[in-house]
């Protein structure tokens, strides 16, 4: 305003950019939420961004069904640890009042389920830090990443729009005309400017998505390597328990089994019988009274 509190000329034309400004970005978000159709090279030439954007989500995605997936797998684990350990009980109590080698066999294995169950709970500790380690990357690596693509979305849609503002103002354009012309660098200075904002964020967004894949493979390495040798542990501690049982128990008589397919209705032939029988005492009553 000058000295009078009158606005300026220059303000107005200040006002009427910014409206115009936030018209284009305005039209270009409806553009992207309708699906039209834009240009084909300025759409092109984010190629490379929108590959980055595709790694990024699936990064975000399969982070998010891990912790699911870890959650699951450690509430198994307990589960059949438990229902483990309870026939290893169930074994060593029956085996205690069997004298014979059927009773040493039970005997022998429940300790073994028992002790089974008891180291299978041992895994559930690299699971927990894994599942640490994935909630620690999602919550602050992930979350800081996405900040950075929401930012360079925006300045990709103050970008675009001032494309779309440009293009307008440039099939209206007349050399001739000083008033036009004037509006055309306002509009070009706009668009320099937005396309300078988006590369910036768009160089950010590219470097972190590198990033955050690197760390992902380099998390997930040392989690899983942490595991897979808790697991290669348990299952040699248990082959060589079970190996051991087996050996223990060579020589020992084996059990046949016999499965019935078919029960037959015993107390319809016991019925059966007691009739034949019936009729046989009534023929000797009478040949006796004869």
């Amino acid at each position: 305003m000058d000295s009078f509190g009158q606005p300026r000329p220059e303000d107005n034309q200040s006002v009427v950019s910014r409206m115009q400004k936030k018209y284009w970005k305005t039209k270009q978000v409806f553009l992207k939420a309708t699906g039209k159709k834009e240009d084909e090279h300025v759409v092109a030439s984010d190629a490379e961004l929108d590959a980055k954007l595709e790694v990024f989500h699936s990064i975000q995605e399969t982070c998010t069904e891990l912790l699911k997936i870890v959650e699951k797998y450690q509430l198994r684990l307990n589960a059949i640890s438990e229902e483990e350990n309870e026939l290893g009980l169930f074994l060593k109590f029956q085996g205690e009042r069997d004298a014979t080698q059927a009773g040493r066999m039970m005997d022998a294995t429940g300790k073994a389920l028992c002790s089974s169950a008891k180291q299978r709970l041992a895994l559930c500790t690299p699971l927990s830090r894994l599942k640490q380690e994935v909630a620690t990357f999602s919550q602050r690596a992930v979350s800081d990443t996405l900040m950075t693509i929401n930012r360079m979305e925006q300045a990709r849609t103050e970008y675009r729009g001032a494309l779309l503002w440009m293009k307008d103002v440039s099939q209206e354009l007349d050399p001739d005309t000083l008033k036009q012309m004037e509006k055309f660098r306002k509009v070009q200075i706009q668009v320099r400017n937005s396309k300078a904002s988006f590369d910036k964020l768009k160089m950010d967004v590219c470097q972190k998505v590198d990033l955050l894949g690197a760390s992902r493979c380099n998390m997930l390495s040392h989690s899983l390597t942490t595991y897979q040798r808790t697991l290669l542990g348990f299952w040699e501690k248990t082959a060589r328990m079970m190996s051991q049982i087996h050996e223990a128990c060579i020589g020992f008589h084996p059990y046949d089994f016999v499965a019935f397919k078919r029960l037959q209705d015993t107390s319809s032939k016991l019925t059966e019988d007691h009739k034949e029988e019936q009729i046989e005492g009534n023929f000797l009553t009478k040949n006796l009274n004869k």
